[in-house]
């Protein structure tokens, strides 16, 4: 049950952006083992001069901000950045363009499912992979 933010400066198509949104919701359930249709992805389109772009990147660079329950291994987490990647290069974004973080959440402060602590529910996957 990650929640992802993707934010960018560059003006997009919103099948442009459908398809960046799409490759980001793939990566993570695939390489975080999620059930499908796990998904609470936004993308955020800034005005240029709201937007700092580091030096040795290009206009098309974009943010990627995960965040997840805490358990997963480093293994998993190189899994899920290299499909991030991947996915993201294969639409024409270039990977030094591509900056992911990871905000890793411990499982009793996420109040989910009319506000029961993610602790105490059988989420129906794994965290700890």
């Amino acid at each position: 049950m990650p929640v992802t933010k993707i934010e960018a400066c560059t003006p997009r198509s919103q099948e442009r952006i459908q398809s960046i949104i799409q490759a980001v919701y793939i990566a993570q359930r695939e390489a975080l083992q999620l059930p499908e249709n796990d998904r609470n992805i936004r993308y955020i389109e800034h005005k240029a001069e709201h937007f700092c772009v580091p030096p040795d990147k290009s206009k098309e660079f974009i943010l990627i901000e995960i965040t997840l329950f805490a358990g997963r291994s480093l293994e998993t987490k190189r899994t899920l950045y290299k499909m991030l990647v991947d996915n993201l290069t294969k639409l024409g974004i270039a990977s030094n363009d591509i900056s992911i973080i990871l905000y890793e959440v411990p499982l009793e402060n996420w109040g989910i499912r009319g506000g029961v602590p993610a602790s105490e529910i059988d989420l129906g996957f794994a965290v700890t992979i």
